[in-house]
Formats: structure tokens, sequence, C-alpha cells
């Protein structure tokens, strides 16, 4: 809990509009100014009262005789202090929420792959949701300690990265929420793709003498929207293989298997399903077009779920070129249709 020494709320927001005007422009600020800055719809005479008061207890300073005030130290360390828990309240409801809905989107997708097996008697795969339009939310950098800081990062569907970063000397407390600011104000919204090298030297130089840390930042960034091997894939229904004789020989059924276990050519089919933008719908592939090589021998049928905010999932069923189409076709889209409908439920 931060200590405010009783400081009222009117104060608070003064306080506050008076350190993000400075830290905008750089110029002491006066109370005309924070008259037009804040919603409290009070008069120049009596926000000039309340700057006195400020002033008084020592969270501005008047840095020589022009009417305007400038955080002092101890008028930082609040602002930082409040800045820091609400970020950090922000942070722990968003991780608690994620996880739960992580615990119950994995026992889901579990549960339909086993019910996808047991109706079509084929062998299905159901990947867990990756952002294919990955855009940043917000950006936290906190001090660990001289060395180090952490920057958390959020992405669009909620998706939380912490990376440590290294640091060569201190950051004080005004520059490291310099450098929040300038990072939100510039990133917020954008893709890895839209961050371009004429963005980065300009951040980089409105950064000052902490331009590496903003590459480093960058670095950071561009990890966190790299979740691919992240990616889970729960399967059912490999055994369902060993129904057809035409795939139970020996060999195919072993490839086929073996496909099922490593899980890195079914990584490689939903990779390449949705950084195709137009397999928004359902695809079927037959012998020599499916993209698994060790599946050459059977028809792969896969779809694409959304959850929204650019989150998207791959169904796929696996069986023989002699499949049901119909009844998979079927299967596939009530599957589609009841993840899409759960998720955006839940949302």
């Amino acid at each position: 809990m931060i200590l405010t020494d009783g400081l009222s709320d009117r104060k608070l927001k003064i306080l506050h509009a008076i350190i993000q005007n400075y830290l905008e422009t750089g110029e002491p600020v006066g109370s005309r100014t924070i008259s037009k800055y804040t919603d409290l719809n009070l008069s120049s005479a009596t926000i000039r009262n309340e700057m006195a008061d400020l002033e008084e207890m020592g969270y501005i300073i008047q840095p020589h005789t022009s009417a305007g005030r400038i955080p002092s130290d101890k008028g930082y360390r609040l602002y930082v202090d409040m800045l820091m828990e609400e970020k950090e309240h922000e942070l722990n409801e968003m991780q608690e929420q994620m996880l739960e809905k992580a615990d119950k989107m994995e026992q889901l997708l579990k549960q339909a792959a086993k019910v996808l097996a047991n109706s079509t008697n084929y062998a299905t795969m159901v990947s867990t949701p990756r952002n294919s339009a990955n855009r940043i939310k917000f950006i936290q950098l906190s001090m660990v300690d001289d060395e180090q800081i952490i920057a958390v990062i959020v992405l669009g569907g909620n998706v939380i990265k912490n990376k440590i970063i290294d640091i060569e000397e201190p950051i004080s407390n005004e520059n490291l929420l310099k450098l929040n600011m300038l990072l939100n104000t510039t990133l917020n919204g954008m893709s890895i793709e839209e961050i371009n090298l004429g963005l980065i030297a300009r951040l980089k130089e409105q950064a000052g003498i902490h331009s590496q840390v903003i590459g480093n930042v960058l670095d950071a960034v561009a990890d966190a929207i790299q979740i691919d091997e992240e990616m889970q894939i729960y399967t059912s229904g490999a055994t369902n293989i060993f129904k057809y004789p035409e795939l139970s020989d020996k060999q195919s059924a072993q490839e086929i298997i073996s496909a099922f276990e490593e899980k890195q050519q079914l990584t490689e089919l939903v990779t390449r399903t949705l950084s195709q933008d137009e397999n928004t719908g359902i695809q079927v592939y037959i012998g020599d077009e499916t993209p698994v090589q060790n599946m050459k021998d059977c028809s792969v049928v896969t779809a694409t779920y959304e959850l929204g905010d650019g989150m998207k999932g791959t169904i796929g069923i696996i069986g023989p070129k002699r499949m049901d189409y119909e009844h998979v076709l079927k299967s596939m889209k009530r599957l589609q249709n009841e993840l899409d409908q759960m998720f955006h439920k839940n949302e």
C-alpha cells in the first residue's frame, strides 16, 4: 500500500497532471496549464492554492522566479510508485484470468480432440491458439536491481511475456518512467512487421543514453511474438489408423504414429494452415496434397477456429483416402462452430 501522506484525490490529480505535463514538455507547469489538463473544473486560484500545499509538502518545487512548478524527487517517487502499483494490479488480475482460462482451454481442447476421434473413428488433433497478427498492448519496464530491469510485454489476446534485460548502469526512476512512456506512446497497437528500422532509429535517438535498453526491449518484443514453439497440439485416436488395412501395414502405421508422437510435422501443418489468411474455412488435402510427409497415404482435413483479437487455432482429422468425407466435414464444421461460440461467449 502506497503512503500518500493524506493527500486528497484533488491534490493527487493535480500532482499527476503536473508530472505528466512536465514529462511531455520539460517546462515548468503553471496553474493555468493544469486547469486545462484536469477534469476537476477548478479555477486557477484554487489550483494555485493546492499547488502551494504540494510545494510545502515537498512534492513540487519552483525552479526559479517563474510561476511554474516542476516535480521534486519525492513527487516523482509517489507518481512512479502509484503507477507501478496500478500496473502491477492490472497484470496480476490479467495473469490470474489467463491462467484460469489456459487451464480451462487445455481441458476443452483435449476433450474436443477425443470427441472428434470417437465420432469419426479417425485420428484427430487440435492446436492451442496462437496469435497470427500479434499487436503490442503495453510494455512495462521495472527495475530488478542496479544491473537488471524486467520488461513485461502484453500482446493481443492478453498474452503476457516477461524478459530480464541486463543494463550497464542503474536507470533513475524518472528515466525509466520516460522510457515506459516513450515505448507505449510509440508502440501501442503495433505489430512486429510495423516496427521498421526508421522507427527503431527514432526510438533510440529519443532514448538518448539509454538507446541500448530500447534495442534490448525491442528484441524482447520480437522474441515474445515468436510463440510457435509454445504451441501445444492435443491428439486423440491415433490407433484408429489400424482399423484401415491400407494404412495398417507396419511402415505406414509406424510413420503416422511417429508423426503423432513427435508432433513436429503436425506443428508444421498448423503453421502452414494459419499462415494462409484465406484458410479460415475447411481445407481438404488428399494423398500427395498433404503437407505432412508421413501422411501421403492419407487424407487430412483441417479447419481454423478463431478466438478474436487475432488468435487462431487448428483442428485436424487424419484418415484413409476413402474416409467418409460428408461425415467428417459435418463433424468438423460443428466443432469449429462450437469452439468459436464457446470462446466468444467467454470473452
